[in-house]
């Protein structure tokens, strides 16, 4: 199977800014603890697996990450909007799990517990200050950090990323799902694409 998917994501979780966890740091979080845990919300503007058009579905992925992340025993959640389709659902949870190779594939060896695929309303707002939501679990509002000329503070090429380059800032707001509960604090917003065309050898959509 051949799979794309491309648009804007915004996540937040319990570690204090910045999170350390992209460049495989061990978490911070403002009590002094040492895990993290967090979420992430989706939204697909262009992807496809095979003949199924991905497009215009949100979904979350939720974390819990007990040391740096390269030391493995993630437990990984996932909410797929109930607007999608049931093959889009079926299409995504084979992908986010790491069952289609690709990007997600790669992660998947450092998942001890993959806690399932649920269904639920799941959106994002985009602009200055993005917001995303899922069903009665999730409500969180990302604020950029502004750089010396006004605009967002970003990270770079970090070992561990949703997207090459970043805006980073903080997020508020609450989540309870798949038994991670966690109080927002760090956040960040980005476009992003992920894919496993390289392995299928097929080249992707403009």
């Amino acid at each position: 199977m051949a799979w794309r998917i491309a648009g804007t994501y915004v996540a937040s979780c319990s570690c204090d800014l910045i999170c350390p966890c992209p460049v495989d740091a061990p978490p911070n979080n403002p009590d002094g603890g040492t895990e993290c845990t967090g979420m992430a919300v989706f939204h697909i503007a262009d992807g496809n697996s095979d003949d199924i058009d991905l497009s215009n579905v949100n979904f979350a992925l939720y974390n819990y990450w007990p040391s740096n992340l390269s030391a493995g025993n993630w437990k990984v959640g996932v909410v797929v909007d109930a607007a999608a389709s049931d093959a889009q659902s079926q299409a995504l949870d084979r992908i986010l799990s790491g069952q289609e190779g690709g990007t997600f594939g790669e992660l998947a060896q450092l998942i001890t517990e993959f806690l399932g695929t649920e269904r639920g309303t799941v959106s994002l707002s985009d602009g200055d200050t993005p917001s995303g939501a899922v069903a009665d679990k999730t409500e969180i509002r990302f604020e950029p950090k502004l750089g010396l000329d006004g605009s967002p503070a970003t990270v770079k090429n970090a070992a561990f990323g949703f997207a090459p380059e970043y805006r980073i800032g903080t997020s508020t707001g609450r989540s309870d799902a798949f038994g991670l509960v966690f109080n927002p604090n760090y956040g960040e917003h980005a476009d992003f694409e992920f894919s496993n065309l390289a392995e299928a050898g097929v080249r992707g959509r403009a």
